[in-house]
């Protein structure tokens, strides 16, 4: 139990940009409400497979003055601390099934390469990424269950519990001096020197299959969500990156409410507005990382061309937040208010609660984003504890 106080929160700079979601049918055509099935369809035959909890935060939601507060706690997914295992595994599988049957003259089904029936073909097909963590995390897991071999690519800053973990699981890893976006350059230019197939979450000109499928499996969170809450809350506010979660956020929770679908607020890092940027400028934006956030998995300078198509039809508020706030919001979710879930979240998953307190706490914010006494907000808890030297560190107050 903690003694929460919201001062940090009701001094800190937002950055806000109300955004005019543009026409078109990118929710139909980037992400076909087919591709959301069929990707549910399959991991709910993974091994492990279990829904993650939606906790409801009602001491939280009181205190801050809203109807309600619901947190999707990805931490448990497949054991392996985000939501991040339903995409990058899933695409590793989709990419092996379509070089499979693009070797054998037949449809290979998902089901015989599970079973290990291509286990030698699968062997010499190798899987090729760059990550802050998570996505690496889930498809080295991915791969390893499939049986093909993994490469890893990160920057200088990824953290060593995370490249270990990474590593745990069979991956090959390759540091480079660099960010993340130098990470996913040379991740491709290795690739296309070696006949490698590269699994990325964000897409480019000429690439978008894999990340289409990372997205998809992200669906089988929102089915999840979809399942638990019979009417649809008022608000989502989902962190981003290159912005491929708040993208199969968008899509999958407006094809599943339609019309009465919540209003999307995107949350980014200061230090890492790519989305806030391309808002501003009505179009994809890149912006330069001249610092690393706390955030790790959202420090991200180059938006997907594929998630903005989405967002720019969908989001009709981004926001940034501070470093500063994050500490104190890993710290509530731990140690709640009274009635409220102890959940152990890390650095990243809380971007969107962080901005949400501090919203609520900003009358003019507030009311710019349609906050009110009524309101109901579904956070997503991307991950759990993925770096546990941090967590504690954190944790700690140093």
């Amino acid at each position: 139990m903690t003694a929460f106080s919201t001062e940090i929160f009701q001094h800190a700079t937002l950055d806000h940009v109300a955004h005019n979601p543009g026409p078109g049918d990118a929710i139909e055509t980037v992400l076909p409400r087919g591709d959301f099935a069929a990707a549910v369809d399959e991991i709910r035959t993974w091994p492990g497979y279990a829904p993650t909890p939606l906790h409801r935060l009602d001491a939280l939601a009181a205190r801050l003055g809203l109807g309600g507060i619901h947190y999707k706690d990805e931490g448990p997914r497949f054991g392996l601390g985000s939501f991040k295992a339903l995409g990058g595994a899933y695409a590793a599988l989709r990419l092996l099934q379509r070089e499979l049957t693009a070797m054998r003259g037949h449809e290979v089904s998902a089901a015989d390469i599970r079973a290990g029936r291509y286990k030698a073909a699968v062997a010499g097909i190798t899987l090729v990424s760059a990550t802050d963590g998570n996505h690496g995390r889930s498809l080295a897991w991915g791969a390893q269950m499939f049986g093909a071999p993994c490469r890893i690519y990160i920057h200088k800053d990824v953290s060593a519990g995370r490249a270990d973990a990474m590593a745990a699981l069979g991956a090959h890893i390759t540091r480079i001096d660099g960010d993340y976006d130098a990470s996913v350059a040379r991740a491709r230019k290795d690739a296309e020197d070696n006949g490698w197939f590269v699994v990325s979450d964000t897409s480019w000109p000429g690439y978008s299959q894999p990340p289409r499928d990372v997205m998809a499996g992200y669906g089988m969170m929102l089915a999840e969500v979809t399942a638990a809450m019979p009417t649809a809350p008022s608000h989502v506010f989902v962190q981003a990156g290159v912005g491929g979660l708040a993208a199969a956020v968008a899509a999958a929770l407006v094809q599943h409410w339609g019309a009465d679908a919540p209003r999307i607020v995107v949350v980014e890092p200061a230090l890492a507005a790519c989305l806030l940027a391309s808002a501003k400028a009505q179009a994809a934006r890149s912006v330069a990382i001249d610092a690393e956030t706390i955030m790790a998995g959202l420090s991200c300078g180059e938006p997907s061309p594929l998630a903005w198509q989405i967002l720019s039809q969908c989001v009709q508020d981004f926001l940034t937040i501070e470093d500063s706030l994050v500490p104190p919001t890993m710290r509530l979710l731990a140690q709640p208010l009274p009635g409220d879930a102890a959940i152990d979240a890390g650095e990243s998953a809380v971007a969107g609660l962080a901005a949400l307190i501090a919203a609520s706490q900003q009358p003019e914010l507030a009311g710019a984003l349609g906050l009110k006494a009524d309101s109901t907000v579904l956070l997503i808890g991307s991950e759990g504890v993925t770096d546990a030297t941090i967590f504690s560190t954190i944790m700690a107050g140093v």
